[in-house]
């Protein structure tokens, strides 16, 4: 029967195997970071400085925050009056707006007639 081969032999006799691994590991992490870095992680671009001078007065709300928010604010004022609110919509068809919740109301009113006989 054959003696089993010396362990040392097998595994290379010292640590350097084993730095070489993990340097291997090591070096493939930082390529991998690299390439993140490149290719994956946008870069944070400043928007180009505009001179509101040259913009529209009716434009100009659109290159700042504080005109854009105050756009908005007065955006969801008018559709929160209109969500809200009754009006004519074509009077000589009959057609009207109604405020969501009564028309909600109606709809359900109109389902629960329709099903009871």
């Amino acid at each position: 029967m054959n003696p089993p081969p010396d362990t040392a032999r097998a595994t290379g006799g010292s640590g350097a195997s084993f730095w070489v691994t993990f340097l291997a590991a090591v070096g493939c992490f930082v390529v991998f970071l690299v390439v993140l870095d490149l290719a994956y992680i946008p870069e944070r671009r400043l928007a180009p400085e505009v001179d509101l001078s040259k913009i529209p007065p009716e434009e100009q709300w659109k290159y700042t925050p504080e005109g854009r928010k105050a756009h908005l604010d007065e955006m969801r004022a008018r559709e929160k009056s209109i969500a809200t609110s009754y009006a004519w919509i074509d009077k000589s068809k009959g057609i009207v707006q109604l405020p969501i919740d009564r028309a909600m109301e109606l709809t359900l009113q109109e389902l629960n007639a329709r099903r009871q006989p």
